[in-house]
């Protein structure tokens, strides 16, 4: 697999100055509808363009791009892909964009079999491709994403606002059945679990279970991180987690903090808060123009504050990069 050199990868992390997998089959098509779209948000997503000729330099930028972009993978990642591609198209109105859900091992399965340009991930293309498959995958990190534990509201309002690392581990695997052994209710903690073909569950496991196996609940089980979010809102005792993307606004689920810190972007730039990743976007070698593009465009900091609007992490706004 080609691999960035550390300065290489430090460098394109810098450069978004900005910013474990989880999605069903949905899936998202953007492409421009207006002139009066593309003149809009020509202006308002040029930085440092005041008026006019500004505007008119990124319109006919705009015109010199065309092609079609597939991407499949990490729902996590899909509130942000969602977003960017329609801003993107706002500025290049005659591309295309696609992109599926599904699960990060399906996106990187897409991508090394050349079906899809663009591979979402919550993991390293090694965690769940055989070295074969990983050859010629090249790694684009473009964000760091948060994942937090949540529950449903009756749990907190019983009691339970944060649990140690330890208990954390009791109640996934299974070891610690209901809230009130945790000063929780007394009430039965129902698992809503992911499958392990989860990025989002391989990050869980590895950062906030310290790699304790977690118990699987079949009939409560789904690859889609709005789908688990809405299952914790409606089950009472309920708990799992989700990308803090999926949190923004009022969700109707609580957050519980790990130790006493609480799970926000604030607490993962300054370290204090474990359960993070950096999110990957893979293509079959080096990417042709129009995903290039794509891709300078997410990572730039033209698109920073929009990225931290949406639950997502700076790269460059992180105190340290290792765990």
């Amino acid at each position: 697999m080609k691999r960035k050199t550390a300065a290489i990868l430090m460098s394109a992390l810098m450069a978004a100055s900005a910013l474990a997998g989880c999605g069903t089959n949905e899936q998202t098509t953007t492409t421009a509808k207006t002139t009066a779209a593309k003149t809009t948000a020509a202006g308002s997503t040029t930085a440092g363009a005041s008026t006019g000729a500004a505007n008119t330099t990124a319109n006919q930028a705009g015109a010199d791009l065309s092609g079609t972009i597939t991407a499949a993978g990490s729902s996590a990642l899909k509130p942000l892909a969602d977003d960017a591609a329609e801003a993107f198209n706002q500025k290049y109105p005659d591309v295309s964009i696609t992109i599926d859900a599904g699960g990060s091992g399906e996106g990187l399965k897409q991508v090394a079999e050349g079906t899809v340009n663009i591979g979402n991930s919550d993991v390293t293309a090694e965690e769940k491709l055989d070295a074969a498959q990983c050859t010629d995958l090249v790694d684009h990190p473009v964000c760091v994403i948060t994942m937090a534990p949540i529950v449903n509201p009756d749990v907190k309002d019983g009691g339970v606002t944060s649990l140690t690392k330890e208990q954390l581990i009791g109640i996934f695997t299974g070891t610690i059945k209901n809230w009130s052994e945790v000063g929780g209710p007394d009430e039965e903690i129902v698992l809503i679990t992911r499958p392990e073909s989860s990025g989002t569950r391989a990050t869980f496991q590895k950062y906030a279970l310290d790699g304790n196996k977690e118990a699987s609940n079949v009939s409560m089980e789904t690859d889609d991180s709005g789908v688990l979010l809405q299952n914790v809102k409606d089950t009472k005792g309920a708990i799992g987690y989700v990308a803090l993307s999926y949190l923004v606004g009022d969700p109707g689920v609580a957050t519980i903090a790990i130790d006493g810190v609480e799970p926000t972007l604030e607490n993962t730039y300054n370290g204090t808060y474990p359960v993070w990743t950096f999110e990957h976007m893979y293509t079959k070698g080096e990417p042709d123009a129009v995903t290039k593009a794509f891709l300078d465009y997410i990572m730039s900091e033209e698109y920073g504050g929009q990225m931290e609007a949406l639950g997502y992490g700076v790269s460059s706004k992180m105190t340290k990069t290792e765990h």
